[in-house]
């Protein structure tokens, strides 16, 4: 059975002067889920946002929020979004050396758990915590900054992950760079959740925001034999 297909926007590349009205306008727009960025300038590049803004917006949409931890350690942290208002929460491979513990404690918070991949870590990485993630999400691309080029070994990984989840129901998720002329590929690999950022924000309105889902919505639909 094929899991149902998502588009996540990222808030990361919205007006953050105001985030609340944008994370309405992407849920009415089309968004299935909210993507979350967290960063904390220590295991990438660059600082976000914390639990705090979570909460602030967690009002302005009933879509689940899709928070992707991009910090280490995570796991003094995890209650915190938990109770932000965080429906999935996911942690890297790289950033701790005790990642089983790491998903055990997402779950027993009630939470969703998802698994993280840098674009140089191989897929085998999750083979041993695989039964405890309800998602996988395949960085295409280095991880600390919006609007970057997607990799394109990452469709490799997407298959090589597809095969490790063998039936289970597991979302697939791709960030980085995902655009309406890449999504088919990214779905015919075996992704079904499309995070995009700048290719959804563009045009910086609602309208704008309704057209760049349905494109890239429609792009993988294809590959998946269903009509849009």
């Amino acid at each position: 059975m094929l899991r149902p297909l998502v588009i996540a926007p990222s808030i990361l590349a919205s007006d953050f002067s105001k985030l609340g009205e944008e994370v309405r306008n992407v849920d009415r727009a089309g968004a299935d889920w909210i993507h979350l960025d967290v960063m904390d300038g220590h295991f990438v590049p660059n600082i976000s946002y914390g639990p705090d803004v979570i909460k602030a917006i967690r009002p302005y949409s009933k879509k689940i929020f899709d928070t992707h931890l991009m910090i280490a350690p995570c796991d003094p942290y995890l209650e915190a979004f938990a109770k932000a208002g965080s429906d999935i929460i996911t942690v890297h491979v790289e950033a701790g050396p005790h990642l089983h513990r790491s998903l055990q404690a997402i779950r027993a918070l009630g939470k969703k758990a998802g698994v993280s991949l840098n674009p140089a870590t191989p897929a085998l990485a999750i083979e041993h915590v695989i039964d405890l993630v309800d998602l996988v999400l395949i960085m295409s691309v280095n991880p600390g900054f919006g609007g970057q080029t997607f990799i394109p070994s990452a469709i490799e990984k997407i298959a090589a992950v597809r095969a490790l989840a063998a039936g289970r129901p597991i979302d697939i998720e791709v960030d980085g760079g995902v655009t309406a002329d890449n999504a088919a590929a990214i779905a015919a690999a075996g992704a079904n959740a499309l995070v995009a950022g700048s290719a959804v924000f563009k045009g910086g309105n609602e309208a704008a925001y309704k057209a760049n889902i349905a494109a890239i919505r429609h792009a993988a639909a294809g590959p998946r034999g269903e009509a849009v």
